[in-house]
């Protein structure tokens, strides 16, 4: 098939990127994934579906070149030595099976890591404390003119390991508050005095160095990329395009082959759609890029629309369209708009699960795509699917984010499928949070999913439903999934407080469930969040935009402390404290009467008295289990019904995030028939034993 929309022919033109050239201008810029060194066979065929997918350039994680540049616990690539060659040379192979190029983010980590692996001495431009999330008691000792000779040797040793792997584009990396050549041209961690400290030119003296070091390795056969953020959005106290920024372009336009430009620090790249809604929310601080330099430009936005990225080139802001969050949601989206499949996209939603698993150094795993991660593994694709053997007719009680994926990958697998939902719409909690301010965009969850399950001759869809089991029972179905979802707790039960909260019976109490439904709060509203997540400071922001006085209660230390592994939580917290929404950290609440709360320290057990009218309590979830645990009971009426597979599947079987739910329905739909057999589950990636 080819291309039939000509509006989108230029996102095909081939790229030259020194002397090689890249296919298309659909660029994978450097991610990290939770699988690099630790799980090369993973991480192989994760990058080969993004090839397979149309990415003319695909490019790696961050390569840590040297034990003192050890990112543990976090798991990234490695290149310490000619060791590591081999297993970056199976990325490389399953990426140009397809015909793109290979791209590899060579790192030195410099003062953002401590080493735990290696136990080496961190190394900076100057002797300070690592800024490093753990708050390790570790200090980097500042280089001398030796070290930096050894940094440059590291470098170019990388850069020839990386040539000799097969890449065919080499990166020198400066951006995400992550690296030595940043740190170096930042002022906040340079006192230098010699040829590197002082002056913005002297600052990025490292820099150019680097680049030409690594060019001239390996430049006659190798693109040269530079990743570089031109602003760290801390105004005067960091990097900015009107000092650093432009300074080093005009310094070094023309060195790379490639400039992959973006802001720091990595909170900010990959901001959430919660907190930067629109595709290409980092326009201002690239758009001028350009001017410097007549080399290519990739720049990333969350960029999901076909139409948007035709105007970044047509208006001359970018030469190639880079995408990580994008292309891990739909690795086949290139594919899609060259055979004008634009409405199959699967479009990201901008939640950053996928990050967390790299914060958390778990395997990648996507809301939207859930097989991402799960390339090698478990051998899932995210376009195909394997045919039933025997397609039978199967009921989905309930559609929300589980039910919906369910039915829609059995349908693929050829199976005529009922959806029985209980409402009036599809999406279950999706729908209702997407409603939420701020959280729109999951939406897209059961958009995606919708626009197959309702235009299938094979699925048929019931509203105003609500299914008993004797209903089942008489219906005749022989395979049912139940994915019924869940409901907030009404008692204050949750994390390590296993009590019920006293006095509940002498206030007003609501849960995220009645917010959703419309439930008017005025007044002095309490919201009390032991989930951690988006829920009770989403709800806590709501509240207080209608005009009510809200408190947020947490026996956690800060807001919503799960949400620092998806990058928001400074931003949650410094929006919450904004609007001028009361925090009450470390604290549990005990008791209720009349119009107080009673709530305790976590350490000491102080007490304190919070005024309130409404307490809604965001503190855990039960499932909505009970038609399944009947329908389980009544084992001998199901085996007469003649039903042979019931399957609680989602939040109904495990309250969890919507990522899980949607991964949920997708291994029950491909396990089906036999779901409980999961044959892959302990498919693991082993050492070699000689």
């Amino acid at each position: 098939m080819t291309l039939t929309d000509p509006r989108y022919a230029v996102l095909f033109e081939p790229v030259k990127i020194g002397p090689v050239t890249a296919p298309n201008r659909f660029y994978q810029v450097p991610h990290c994934n939770g699988m690099a060194h630790a799980r090369p066979n993973a991480l192989a065929a994760m990058r080969g579906v993004k090839a397979e997918g149309g990415w003319g350039v695909v490019s790696t994680e961050e390569v840590e070149i040297h034990p003192t540049s050890d990112l543990c616990p976090a798991i990234e690539g490695r290149l310490w030595s000619d060791d590591d060659i081999p297993y970056h040379a199976r990325t490389v192979d399953a990426i140009h099976e397809h015909g793109s190029l290979a791209a590899i983010q060579l790192a030195h980590n410099g003062v953002a890591v401590a080493n735990h692996f290696s136990r080496l001495s961190p190394l900076g431009p100057s002797n300070m404390s690592i800024v490093w999330d753990f708050g390790d008691p570790v200090q980097a000792r500042a280089m001398d003119k030796d070290d930096i000779r050894n940094l440059r040797h590291w470098y170019r040793a990388a850069a020839r390991r990386a040539k000799s792997a097969g890449y065919d584009i080499v990166y020198m990396y400066a951006g995400h508050n992550m690296t030595t050549p940043m740190h170096f041209l930042g002022r906040r961690y340079n006192d230098r005095t010699d040829e590197y400290g002082g002056s913005v030119e002297n600052r990025a003296r490292l820099i150019g160095e680097l680049l030409q070091d690594i060019k001239e390795e390996v430049g006659q056969t190798c693109g040269i990329a530079f990743r570089f953020a031109v602003d760290e959005m801390r105004g005067s106290d960091g990097i900015t395009w009107d000092e650093e920024g432009r300074a080093v372009l005009e310094m070094y336009g023309e060195l790379p082959d490639l400039w992959d430009v973006n802001v720091a620090d990595w909170s900010n790249d990959s901001q959430t759609a919660r907190f930067a809604p629109q595709e290409g929310y980092q326009s201002d601080f690239i758009r001028h890029v350009k001017e410097y330099t007549s080399k290519p430009v990739v720049g990333v936005g969350r960029f999901t629309s076909a139409d948007g990225m035709v105007g970044k080139i047509r208006k001359g802001e970018l030469d190639l369209i880079g995408a990580a969050r994008p292309s891990i949601a739909d690795p086949f989206l290139p594919e899609k708009i060259r055979t004008n499949r634009i409405d199959e996209i699967r479009e990201c939603i901008g939640c950053n699960i996928c990050v967390s698993g790299d914060n958390i150094s778990a395997p990648i795993r996507c809301t939207q795509n859930p097989t991402m991660g799960e390339e090698w593994r478990r051998g899932w694709h995210p376009e195909r699917i394997s045919p039933s053997q025997s397609p039978e007719p199967v009921l989905v009680v309930g559609s929300g984010p589980a039910g919906m994926e369910a039915a829609l990958q059995l349908s693929n697998r050829g199976h005529p499928v009922t959806i029985a939902e209980a409402g009036t719409e599809l999406g279950g909690r999706v729908t209702r949070e997407s409603r939420l301010q701020s959280l729109t965009s999951y939406i897209r969850v059961r958009d995606w999913r919708a626009h197959y399950l309702l235009t299938r001759p094979d699925v048929e869809i019931y509203y105003d439903s609500k299914l008993g089991a004797d209903d089942i029972l008489q219906f005749g179905f022989e395979h049912v999934f139940i994915a019924t979802g869940a409901k907030w707790k009404r008692t204050g039960v949750g994390r390590d407080n296993r009590t019920p909260i006293a006095g509940l019976d002498q206030i007003r109490v609501l849960t995220p469930d009645d917010i959703m439904d419309g439930a008017e709060v005025t007044g002095r509203a309490v919201v009390y969040d032991l989930d951690y997540y988006l829920m009770g400071s989403t709800i806590a922001e709501t509240l207080r935009s209608r005009g009510c006085d809200v408190a947020y209660v947490t026996d956690s230390s800060k807001v919503a402390s799960w949400t620092d592994y998806t990058l928001e939580q400074s931003r949650v917290q410094t929006g919450l404290m904004e609007s001028g929404i009361k925090l009450h950290l470390n604290r549990t609440i005990s008791k209720a009467a009349g119009d107080r709360l009673t709530a305790n320290c976590v350490y000491t057990g102080s007490a304190e008295d919070i005024a309130c009218d409404t307490l809604i309590l965001v503190t855990e979830r039960a499932p909505n289990d009970g038609l399944y645990l009947e329908l389980k009971e009544r084992k001998d009426e199901t085996e007469k019904a003649g039903i042979r597979t019931l399957e609680c599947i989602g939040d109904a079987y495990s309250p969890g995030t919507v990522a899980a739910a949607v991964y949920s329905g997708h291994r029950a739909a491909r396990l089906f028939p036999n779901c409980q057999d999961d044959p892959d589950m302990f498919k693991w990636e082993r050492p070699e034993v000689a």
